[in-house]
């Protein structure tokens, strides 16, 4: 090819060139806008009489009622106890308005752990998990008394939900049922930016069958990061780091703790290291 005629093929290259850049760069930015944080927003209940500035009232995280949010509930979970059922209960998204969405909820016939990733599923003998992405609550239905309660008072971030296994399960080669929940979540504004995310703390829950008598496991200083199980002992690890500086937000250099507790019959935890 001359000289002349490579000059040509440049030209009409360029703007194409240009083109497929664009495209690129759109479509990156298109990826990185569909992965939106889920979080919920929060306003302070604050006195009209009484002035007060931003700091103080980003301080009263004790104290905040919730906007009004658009949900909708997204499957009848079939649990291992026959007269107790859950119900999922979503954050309505734009995208949702237009089509309704999905969550996924695992049947498990053996234990086994995936990793030391909070994004991974952890299934134990006797426990089915739902890992929640803008699942804000779980309902609980008891066909003895026809009655439907939920289990938080308010909106939060359902991140792990652990229920008796609908399929029978065991553990040593002898059936096993659970008859409780187990549930983590980011369930309050605990760094007092009016908003619910994960720079809160992420606490660790029990439910009983009835899914009443709500016990938080794991201390309230501490925010929750993955879980472990140990099948000699039918116990489950959960690795928490503490709010050593007690600003409400995990920070990297903060010491990592381990903690246990009998899936027997589940009780605050005791500290391992």
């Amino acid at each position: 090819m001359n000289q002349s005629s490579f000059s040509q093929v440049s030209k009409l290259l360029h703007p194409l060139s240009l083109t497929i850049a664009a495209l690129c760069v759109m479509t990156s930015c298109s990826k990185k806008e569909s992965v939106k944080e889920e979080q919920l927003r929060v306003e302070q209940s604050v006195d009209d009489s009484t002035a007060v500035d931003t700091v103080q009232t980003n301080s009263l995280r004790n104290n905040v009622s919730f906007k009004q949010l658009q949900s909708y509930p997204n499957h009848v979970v079939l649990t291992g106890l026959a007269p107790h059922r859950l119900v999922t209960i979503y954050k309505t998204t734009r995208a949702q308005n237009q089509r309704s969405g999905t969550d996924s909820y695992y049947y498990s016939k053996d234990y086994d752990t995936y990793g030391d990733s909070e994004y991974r599923e952890h299934f134990m003998p006797g426990l089915d998990l739902i890992y929640g992405y803008n699942l804000i609550n779980v309902a609980h239905y008891d066909f003895g008394e026809e009655k439907l309660n939920l289990l938080f008072d308010h909106p939060v971030l359902v991140k792990s939900l652990y229920f008796p296994s609908y399929e029978q399960d065991s553990l040593d080669k002898k059936p096993i049922t659970r008859n409780y929940y187990l549930m983590s979540a980011y369930d309050a504004d605990t760094n007092g930016d009016t908003l619910i995310n994960k720079k809160d703390l992420r606490h660790f829950y029990f439910f009983t069958a009835q899914g009443s008598g709500r016990v938080q496991l794991i201390p309230a200083d501490h925010t929750v990061l993955r879980s472990e199980y140990d099948p000699r002992n039918d116990v489950m690890y959960v690795f928490a780091q503490e709010d050593c500086n007690h600003n409400g937000s995990p920070d990297k250099k903060e010491p990592i703790h381990i903690f246990w507790f009998s899936l027997k019959k589940p009780e605050a935890a005791k500290r391992l290291y």
